[in-house]
Formats: structure tokens, C-alpha cells, sequence
């Protein structure tokens, strides 16, 4: 659990920062990665006071009693490690939604919305979840199976992410001017970290409450290798899903493609990885990876401004991975259930796609008051000049690329070469996407 635990926050910082940094045009990168690394510091010590309280706590339909085990009092330190864990949960979640809204949103309407949003959406979302009480509602009272988080972390950012991207609006030029991503180097590396630290993700997900012995041992064994091999699985086949409807509808099989499909097919198989077989997985991860590989477009059409595409990837892999258990899940995985294909009938793929809703909705509406409350008094967007002349230097006074100062001799050198490699000429390269 220890080495889950580091590797589940290795996912946020570095590895989704330098993933979302390297999409990103250079005069953004900072303030992209910034996001990531204040998401760590506020939420993790927002976790230990309330956080663990409200998800693991006790009883409660939506979340337990804050103040019942408030900054951690009366949890024994032996269960510091499984409160660590889910602290790289809820940190995570809320870095994941920061890509929707690149290049322009205020780093001060970052900081306020970080806390309020952990608190009354992320929170309560991991309760019903993960909490698995009598009352709590996706896990309880529906039954949907959520093995890390497919409804809780992905959905939850994913819709999050496409309110706050209408709320402030496109970006000067989207849609007109390209938008390329400033180095595909750090993001190829951000989608290779992510993947290794999505095994703590993952694997360090299963919880066996009240076996010892060796009903234990067994059950640990089979459970472990099962997730680690599926969530493996998943992710080469997104990666062939993605690039293949990338050349049909680009005729190019991109760099970019390659990395998001790979976070495409961890995404889908996060709620799937200890229901479904080999086979299963490898189903999933394909359809993640074509469709999502599809849905990133949506934007174009539908004219909302999802900087990185955390809606075309969470949302959408999200909901794919969370209902396709209905369709897909065995009866010897995690939750026992036989799925559509397997004899299970209708029964698991409703409840599958009630907790998807469900999921949907809360983080919706509470994602738009929190995001109202901002707008109308702090103010969610830069202005116009700060937003031209770059968010790194406009809200952090720093620019990621020294480009103007030259050597000894005096000399200037230019435009650093990351910036300017041509890029292929896909829809999500020209457009949008950085």
C-alpha cells in the first residue's frame, strides 16, 4: 500500500503535469502544471481534516459527519496508509478537471474553486462510492460496481470540467487560430508515468475487510492479478482503437493520439479492472479508445472549449468503462455479477447506467453553483491582454522558456525549437487542443 500510494501520487505530480504541460502552448505550461501541484497541497491537507471523515467515516446517503474524525482524531496510525491513499484519490481528481479550462482561467478563481469543489462534490462522490455503506447511494442503495473510480474520479472531473469550460467561454481564437500542443515530448512522458503509476491506481484498490488466513492469501492473489493484467490489457488496446480512428478520420496515427489513447484505455478500465476477464478488457479498451478517439472532436461541433480534452477522455471513457461492466462483468470477478454477456441478463447494466447518471448529474450541479458563486463575486476568466500576452506571465510573473536572451556574444536565440516542430496535421493539433 505504500508503493501504491506513492505511485497514485506520482500520477498527479509529476506525471499529469508534465501530460497536460506539454499539450499545452508554451506560454501556458506553467500555469497548467501549477494547477496540478496546488491541487496536491490544498486538497491532501483538506483530506485529513474533513475528507477521510466524510468518505469513510460512517453512515450517511451522500456523506458522514465531517467533524466525527475531524483532522484524524480517534483513527488509529495503523490506518494512515489506506487515509493516504484516498487523499492521492480525491488530489488527483480535482488536477484532472484543471485541462478543461487552459489559458484562461484566473489561478486565484483555481484556488477557491479547488477547496469548495473537494469538499461538496469530490467528498460526498467517494462516499456514495467507494464507502459502500447501506445508505450510501451509488455503492448501497443502486449497486453499481465501481472498482477505483470510474464514476467518483473520472465522470466527476469530466463533467466538472465541460461546466467550468461553458462558464468561461472559448478561448480568443478557438476554433480559428491553431493552438498546437508546445512539446509532445512531455506529454509522451506524462502518458507513460501515468500509465506505471495507475497500477497503484488500480491494484492497491483492492480491500478484503475481515478475511485473514488463507481465504486471504488466495483472494489477494487472484484479485491482484487479475486488476494488473486488465488494466494492462485495456490500455494496449485503447492505443490501437485510438490510432485507428485517428488515421480513418485524420490520416495520420499521431504521437498525441498514441499518449491519449493510453489514458483512455486506463480511464475505461478503472470501474472494469476486478469484474471483467481478459477478453473483456481488451473489448473495453478498444471501444474506449475508438470512441474517445471520436468524442474529442465533439467540441468542434458543439462549440464548448475543452482545452485538453478531459471531457472527450473522463467523461467519456468514464461512462464507457462504468456501463460496459453491465455488459461484460463475470461472476468470478470482484462483485460476483454476471453481465449481459454472460448470462447476467439487464439488471447489472441498469444499475451500471443509474450510477453513471447519478454521477452525471450531482458533480454537474454542484460543479455550476460552485462555479456561479466564483464568477459572480472573484471573477472566473483573465482579461483579454493577460490572456494574449500569455496566463505564465499575466498570473505567475514567469515565463516557462527563457527565448530572448542570447549568449556572450549578444546574440538572441529565437523561438525555442519545441515550440515550432511542425506538428501533424490532425483536427485535434490544429484546433483546440493546447
Amino acid at each position: 500500500m505504500l508503493i501504491a500510494t506513492a505511485f497514485v501520487l506520482m500520477m498527479t505530480v509529476p506525471a499529469l503535469a508534465l501530460f497536460y504541460g506539454g499539450m499545452s502552448r508554451s506560454k501556458s505550461v506553467l500555469n497548467m502544471m501549477m494547477m496540478s501541484y496546488i491541487a496536491v497541497a490544498i486538497v491532501g491537507i483538506l483530506y485529513v481534516a474533513v475528507g477521510w471523515s466524510m468518505g469513510f467515516g460512517g453512515e450517511g446517503t451522500f456523506f458522514h459527519n465531517p467533524f466525527d474524525l475531524f483532522w484524524l482524531d480517534g483513527v488509529t496510525t495503523d490506518t494512515y496508509i489506506g487515509v493516504m491513499f484516498q487523499l492521492t484519490f480525491a488530489v488527483i481528481t480535482v488536477a484532472l478537471i484543471s485541462g478543461a479550462v487552459a489559458d484562461r482561467l484566473k489561478f486565484s478563481a483555481w484556488v477557491v474553486f479547488t477547496p469548495l469543489w473537494a469538499l461538496l462534490c469530490y467528498f460526498p462522490m467517494a462516499h456514495m462510492v467507494f464507502s459502500c455503506t447501506d445508505n450510501s447511494l451509488i455503492c448501497g442503495r443502486i449497486g453499481a460496481q465501481d472498482y477505483a473510480g470510474g464514476t467518483a474520479v473520472h465522470i466527476n472531473a469530466g463533467m466538472a470540467g465541460l461546466v467550468l469550460a461553458i462558464l468561461l467561454g472559448k478561448r480568443l481564437g478557438f476554433g480559428k487560430d491553431p493552438m498546437r500542443p508546445h512539446n509532445l515530448t512531455l506529454t509522451m512522458l506524462g502518458a507513460g508515468l501515468l500509465w506505471m503509476g495507475w497500477y497503484g491506481f488500480n491494484v492497491g484498490s483492492i480491500v478484503f475487510a475481515g478475511e485473514e488466513g488463507d481465504a486471504f492469501d488466495a483472494r489477494f492473489f487472484s484479485e491482484t492479478g487479475r486488476t494488473f493484467a486488465n488494466t494492462t490489457l485495456a490500455t494496449m488496446a485503447a492505443i490501437i482503437g485510438w490510432l485507428v480512428v485517428e488515421r480513418i478520420l485524420h490520416k495520420k496515427a499521431t504521437s498525441l493520439g498514441a499518449a491519449s489513447g493510453i489514458v483512455a484505455g486506463l480511464v475505461a478500465i478503472t470501474p472494469a479492472c476486478g469484474a471483467v476477464n481478459l477478453s473483456g478488457a481488451v473489448a473495453i479498451g478498444l471501444i474506449a479508445g475508438a470512441v474517445c478517439a471520436w468524442a474529442v472532436g465533439l467540441k468542434y461541433k458543439l462549440g464548448y472549449d475543452d482545452s485538453l480534452d478531459v471531457v472527450g477522455v473522463h467523461l467519456v471513457g468514464g461512462i464507457i468503462g462504468t456501463v460496459l461492466i453491465g455488459l461484460f462483468s463475470t461472476s468470478e470477478g470482484a462483485g460476483g455479477i454476471d453481465g449481459l454477456f454472460y448470462g447476467g441478463g439487464l439488471g447489472s447494466l441498469g444499475d451500471q447506467a443509474l450510477g453513471a447518471l447519478v454521477a452525471i448529474l450531482y458533480s454537474g450541479i454542484i460543479t455550476l453553483v460552485i462555479g456561479l458563486a466564483i464568477k459572480y463575486t472573484l471573477g472566473l476568466r483573465l482579461d483579454e491582454d493577460a490572456e494574449v500576452e500569455g496566463i505564465d506571465v499575466a498570473e505567475h510573473g514567469e515565463s516557462a522558456y527563457d527565448i530572448h536572451t542570447g549568449g556572450g556574444s549578444g546574440g538572441s536565440t529565437g523561438v525555442l525549437a519545441a515550440a515550432t516542430t511542425p506538428v501533424a496535421p490532425s483536427v485535434r493539433n490544429e484546433g483546440a487542443n493546447a
